[in-house]
C-alpha cells in the first residue's frame, strides 16, 4: 500500500533534467546492490515513496512539454499553409511575367513588321524625297489618278502612324506592368524566404521539445520499472508467507460487487489512483480493508501517512483497538512480510481453524496485475500475523 506523495518546489526545467537523469544512471548502476543487500523495510518504503514522486514529476513535465509541443505544431502547421499560399501567389505572379515577356517581345515584333510595311508602301506610292508631286504627276494617267494616289499615300500613312503609336504605348503599358510584377513577385518571395525562417526556428524548437518530452517518459519509465520491481518483490514476500503456513485456496474473483467497495474507488486508475476518506490509496488492500471496517462499524481511523500494511498492527494498538494472532470473522487480518505488508477482510473462520478472507491488490488476482479484488478459501490462519479487532 502507498500513500500520496507531494511534489517538491520546481527548480529550472534543463536543471531538473540533468539532476534527474545523473540519478537515474546511478540507480541503474547498482541494481543488484540495492535489491540483494539486507535493507529495512522502511528504507524500501522511502524509496518507493522517492519513486513515486519522480514518476510523477517526470509525467508533469512531460505533460508540460507535449502541450508546448502541440502548439508549436500548429505554428508550423499555420507557416506551413501561409508559406504555400505564399508560394501560389509567386508561381501567379511569375505566370504574369512570363506572359507579358511573351506579349512584350510580339508587339516589338509587330511594330517592326508595321514599320517595314510602311516603307515598302510609301516607297510603292512613290513618296520619298526625290520623287516630287509633278514629276508624280507625270506618271499619272490623268488628274484623278494623281490625287487618288496622294490621298491614298496620305490616307495609308496616316493609317500606319496611328498603328505604331498605338502598339507603342501598348508596348510601354506592358512594360510598366512588366516592372509592377517583377516588384510584386520580388516582394512574395521576400515573404515566403522570411516565412521559411521562421518554420525552421519553430521547427527546431518543436524538435528539441519532442526530444525533452521523450527523455522525461523515458525517466518516468524506468521509474515505474523500478517500483514494479519493488512491488513483484513484495507479492514474493506474501506468496510465501501464505506457503510457509501450509498454503490454502487459489485466489479467485468471487463476489461481482468486489465485497462492497465503492464504484468510485474501484473504477479509479491503479496508477493514478484517488484518496479515500481514510487517507489511503484506491484499489490498494489497505483501502479496501478500511472500507469494510467502515461498513461494518461506520467509522475508520483516518491513518494518512501511516496507512502501510505493516503499521495497522502499531496503529491499532496506539488508538486502543485489541490486536490478536486468532482469527475472528470481520477482522482484519494481516501479513508483515515484505516493504508494505498486506491486508485481508476475514470473511469467515471454518470449522478447521482456517480462514476465508477478502482483499485487493493480490497479483493476478481477479483480474490481471494489481489492483484487483479477489477471494481465498481454506488459509491458514497462521499465514496472518496479527488479526485487528476492529
Amino acid at each position: 500500500m502507498k500513500l500520496p506523495a507531494t511534489t517538491p518546489a520546481s527548480i529550472s526545467f534543463r536543471t531538473r533534467l540533468s539532476i534527474s537523469l545523473a540519478v537515474l544512471l546511478m540507480v541503474i548502476s547498482v541494481p543488484v546492490q540495492f535489491f540483494n543487500q539486507p535493507v529495512a523495510a522502511n528504507s524500501f518504503e522511502e524509496r518507493i515513496k522517492a519513486l513515486e514522486q519522480d514518476i510523477s514529476r517526470y509525467e508533469s513535465e512531460a505533460a508540460v512539454l507535449a502541450g508546448q509541443a502541440d502548439t508549436l505544431q500548429r505554428e508550423v502547421a499555420r507557416f506551413n499553409a501561409e508559406k504555400a499560399t505564399i508560394q501560389a501567389q509567386v508561381n501567379l505572379n511569375q505566370a504574369r511575367y512570363d506572359q507579358l515577356v511573351k506579349e512584350i517581345a510580339a508587339n516589338e515584333k509587330e511594330i517592326l513588321e508595321n514599320r517595314d510595311g510602311l516603307g515598302t508602301i510609301i516607297a510603292d506610292l512613290y513618296i520619298g524625297d526625290s520623287i516630287s508631286p509633278i514629276e508624280m504627276l507625270a506618271s499619272s494617267q490623268n488628274i484623278g489618278d494623281f490625287l487618288n494616289k496622294q490621298e491614298f499615300r496620305t490616307v495609308t500613312r496616316d493609317e500606319l502612324s496611328s498603328t505604331i503609336a498605338k502598339i507603342n504605348d501598348l508596348k510601354k503599358d506592358l512594360e510598366k506592368q512588366q516592372v509592377d510584377v517583377v516588384n510584386v513577385l520580388a516582394d512574395k518571395t521576400q515573404q515566403r524566404n522570411v516565412l521559411a525562417a521562421k518554420e525552421a526556428e519553430q521547427q527546431k524548437l518543436l524538435n528539441a521539445t519532442r526530444g525533452d518530452e521523450v527523455a522525461y517518459r523515458n525517466l518516468s519509465e524506468q521509474s515505474q520499472s523500478q517500483k514494479l520491481q519493488l512491488q513483484r518483490e513484495q507479492q514474493a514476500a506474501i506468496e510465501a508467507a501464505i506457503r510457509s503456513a501450509g498454503g490454502g485456496g487459489r485466489a479467485v474473483a468471487g463476489d461481482p460487487n468486489k465485497g462492497g467497495y465503492p464504484a468510485w474507488l474501484a473504477n479509479s486508475n491503479y496508477y493514478s489512483p484517488l484518496v479515500d476518506p481514510w487517507g489511503m490509496f484506491s484499489r490498494q488492500c489497505v483501502s479496501y480493508t478500511a472500507w469494510k471496517v467502515f461498513q461494518k462499524n461506520g467509522f475508520m481511523p483516518f491513518w494518512g501517512g501511516i496507512g502501510n500494511a505493516k503499521q495497522w498492527p502499531g496503529n491499532a494498538q496506539r488508538s486502543g483497538i485489541p490486536v490478536s494472532t486468532v482469527p475472528r470473522a470481520g477482522s482484519v487480518g494481516v501479513i508483515m512480510a515484505g516493504q508494505y505488508g498486506h491486508t485481508v477482510w476475514v470473511e469467515s473462520v471454518n470449522a478447521n481453524g482456517t480462514v476465508n478472507i477478502s482483499q485487493y491488490n493480490f497479483f493476478n488476482a481477479g483480474g490481471s496485475g494489481w489492483g484487483h479484488y479477489s477471494e481465498m478459501f481454506n488459509v491458514s490462519p497462521s499465514a496472518y500475523d496479527y488479526y485487528i479487532y476492529f
